[in-house]
C-alpha cells in the first residue's frame, strides 16, 4: 500500500561541482562507489541532539538502515508492527517532513536478532526510482512520487539473524544477495521490471555461525568490472552482467558481516566472531587462493562495521569499541584505539576524516592518518548502529528513534 503526499520528480546529476565544494548526492548504502568514501570536505563537526540540528524526524520503529540522498529526497527503510509491514519511507531534504511512504505487509513469521530489526538494508536509487529490499516480503520499486513501478516475490529467507543486504545497481541490472540462511542466493533484476534476468545460487546454512551479510560491491579491474562478496570461508569475484563466479580465495571464517574493503588494486575480507581477515589482489581467475592472496591474519577482533581503504591503509572498526589502522601491505597493525561503547557503525571517510558510530549513539571523529588522533566525540544520546550519510555539506544521522539532518545546506 501507499501513503502518497505529492513531491516531485529529484535531478539526475550525481555530483555538482561547485567554485567551493564538492557537492554529492549519497545515492546507496556506503555511497555511490559502496566504498564509504565521500567526495565532500568541511562537513559538520560540532553538532548534536540539540546543536546545528536542521530538523529532526520521528521514524514508525527501530532500524539499522542508513538513509540515501537524492537531491530533495532522503529514503529510508523502516519496519513498523515488529517487522509484519516494511516500509520505504521518503522524507523532504529541506524540512524533514515526510512526503510517503510504500508499506508492504508480510504476516508470515521469518526470524532475525534483536540487534537487527527488519528492513536493515538499505534503499538505493538511480535517481529516477529507488528500490528496497525487505527479506522474504520481497523487492520493491517505486518512483519519486511514490507510485509502485514493480514489486517482487522472490521467496522466503530462513536465518536466525535475519538480513540485511543492500540491493546494488549496475547498468541495467539491480543486483541483490540475497542472503544468509536457507536458501542463500544473488539474483541480477531488470532495474525497470524487476524481471530476473540471472540467478546465481550459493550454500546456505540457518546457522548461527554461518552466513554473509556482504552487500556486493563493484569495482574495475583491468578492461572489466566484477563485483566482490565476502562469503563464508572465501572471497568471490562475480561477473555483474551474468551473476557468474569469475574466481574465489580462501581463508575467511564461516560468518561475515562487514562488506569486502575495496581499494587501491586490493580487496579485504573481514569474518566476525573473530576469525580471519586477508587481503586479495584483483585481477585472478578461478582458484587465486594460491597467487593473490597477499597475506591472512587467522584471528582477529568482532566485526560487524565495514572499513575503508586510503593510502595504503585499512581503517576498522571493532566491535568492542576499538578502532584500528591496518597496513594493506602487509595486514600488520599501525595503531589500535579504543574509543568506547560498541562500534558497530561502518566507517565514513570523508577528506581526511572518519566518522563512525557506537551503538550507545556515541559519533567518534578521527583523523584519517597512520598517527592515531580523535578530534571529537558527539554523543546523540539515542541508540543507533547506522551509518552517517554525508550529502551537500550535511550528515543524516539514523538512530533507533529519530532521523537527524545536521548542518547547512551548500546549494
Amino acid at each position: 500500500m501507499r501513503r502518497p503526499v505529492t513531491a516531485s520528480l529529484a535531478g539526475l546529476l550525481l555530483l555538482v561541482v561547485t567554485p567551493f565544494a564538492v557537492a554529492e548526492n549519497w545515492p546507496a548504502w556506503r555511497g555511490a562507489a559502496g566504498t564509504g568514501i565521500s567526495v565532500e570536505h568541511d562537513l559538520p563537526s560540532e553538532f548534536g541532539p540539540e546543536e546545528n540540528v536542521h530538523w529532526k524526524t520521528p521514524l514508525p520503529g527501530e532500524g539499522n538502515s542508513t538513509p540515501i540522498i537524492w537531491d530533495g529526497h532522503v529514503f529510508v527503510t523502516c519496519p513498523r508492527d515488529g517487522g509484519k509491514v516494511r516500509s520505504l519511507i521518503a522524507i523532504d531534504r529541506d524540512s524533514g517532513e515526510p512526503l510517503w511512504s510504500y508499506d508492504v505487509a508480510y504476516a508470515a513469521e521469518e526470524t532475525t536478532h534483536r540487534d537487527n530489526p527488519f528492513c536493515s538494508g538499505s534503499p538505493t536509487t538511480d535517481g529516477e526510482l529507488v528500490y528496497a529490499a525487505f527479506g522474504s516480503a520481497g523487492v520493491v520499486a517505486c518512483d519519486f512520487e511514490g507510485n509502485k513501478i514493480w514489486q517482487r516475490d522472490l521467496g522466503s529467507l530462513t536465518h536466525h539473524f535475519g538480513q540485511a543486504t543492500t540491493p546494488v545497481l549496475y547498468r541495467g541490472l539491480l543486483i541483490i544477495h540475497r542472503g544468509p540462511g536457507e536458501p542463500t542466493h544473488i539474483v541480477g533484476l531488470n532495474k525497470r521490471t524487476g524481471e530476473t534476468v540471472w540467478e546465481t545460487p550459493e550454500v546456505g546454512k540457518n546457522d548461527k555461525i554461518y552466513g554473509s551479510w556482504s552487500t556486493p560491491v563493484i569495482y574495475r579491474v583491468g578492461d572489466r568490472d566484477e563485483f566482490v562478496l565476502s562469503m563464508p570461508g572465501e572471497v568471490k569475484g562475480y561477473d555483474p552482467l551474468t551473476g557468474k563466479e569469475k574466481w574465489k580465495c580462501a581463508g575467511l571464517g564461516p560468518s561475515n558481516y562487514a562488506d569486502t574493503a575495496v581499494g587501491e588494486n586490493i580487496l579485504i575480507g573481514v569474518s566476525g566472531f573473530q576469525k580471519s581477515m586477508m587481503a586479495v589482489r584483483m585481477g585472478g581467475e578461478g582458484n587465486v587462493t594460491e597467487t593473490h592472496r597477499m597475506w591472512h591474519v587467522p584471528r582477529t577482533q568482532q566485526r560487524i562495521g565495514s572499513g575503508v581503504i586510503s593510502d595504503g591503509y585499512l581503517y576498522v572498526s571493532n566491535a568492542t569499541g576499538i578502532a584500528e589502522c591496518i597496513d594493506v601491505s602487509d595486514g600488520k597493525t599501525v595503531w589500535k584505539e579504543r574509543l568506547g561503547g560498541k562500534l558497530w557503525g561502518s566507517i565514513l571517510m570523508a577528506g581526511d576524516r572518519l566518522y563512525v558510530s557506537n551503538t550507545e549513539g556515541d559519533i567518534f571523529i578521527l583523523r584519517a592518518s597512520p598517527q592515531f588522533e580523535r578530534i571529537r566525540k558527539i554523543s546523540m544520546g539515542e541508540q543507533m548502529k547506522a551509518a552517517l550519510a554525508p550529502s551537500d555539506g550535511q550528515f543524516f544521522i539514523r538512530t533507533y528513534e529519530n532521523l537527524y539532518c545536521v548542518g547547512q545546506r551548500r546549494q
